[in-house]
């Protein structure tokens, strides 16, 4: 991935992307081509030297049985935006401004490790289910449904792990802006309503100041 120097991410931003309750890409190259599948994940942080991603793909999906060649790659993306020049203070100094697109990504890269192993399986939608369930006011839990057939449910799915060896991450959120250019994105967003990369134009912000 292209990355200048101020727009790599901090290992903070990273840690937001691996653990934001968010779907991501799974690129695999096979020898049928490259495959890809979008799916939630959950991060691990207690396994390998630099974590895991669990995730599951249909049994019926033939990815996760064309053996990838070489790394598996995990495309995560955080909160995006188009970025209008009308929002710096610079266009009205010299005008010499185009717009831009600001974003927040990492690719993840490691061994992927199939299981089929019902108990893993069970472990991981539940864990997987109480992450996107934990803000309700009435949130579902696996035991709701009847055992037999979730039991069936979990048959029909395959568990994928990608055990990480490297992460590239960027944030390209304004940090080559003046800090009055950098405030008009913030003012620009947030009236736009895009609050959630407004605020991660701010960190990125505090992150550069120190």
């Amino acid at each position: 991935m292209y990355t200048p120097a101020h727009f790599a991410a901090s290992p903070d931003a990273i840690t937001d992307l691996l653990t934001r309750p968010a779907a991501a890409n799974l690129v695999t190259a096979t020898a049928q081509g490259i495959l890809a599948t979008m799916l939630p994940l959950i991060y691990e942080p207690s396994i390998g030297e630099h974590g895991a991603l669990h995730g599951h793909l249909a049994r019926n999906n033939p990815q996760w049985s064309a053996p990838a060649l070489g790394e598996s790659l995990v495309i995560l993306q955080g909160a995006d935006a188009y970025i209008s020049p009308s929002w710096y203070t610079s266009k009205r100094e010299h005008g010499r401004v185009v717009p831009t697109w600001n974003y927040s990504t990492a690719h993840v890269y490691g061994e992927l490790v199939v299981h089929e192993d019902p108990a893993w399986l069970g472990n991981h939608i539940r864990q997987l289910t109480d992450v996107h369930e934990a803000g309700s006011d009435r949130p579902w839990s696996v035991d709701d449904a009847p055992e037999r057939f979730i039991s069936g449910q979990l048959r029909a799915i395959v568990g994928v792990e990608l055990i990480i060896s490297r992460i590239e991450g960027k944030t390209k959120l304004s940090q080559n802006r003046t800090d009055a250019d950098i405030s008009g994105v913030i003012a620009g967003l947030q009236a736009v309503g895009q609050p959630e990369i407004a605020a991660e134009v701010e960190r990125a912000r505090r992150e550069r100041r120190g």
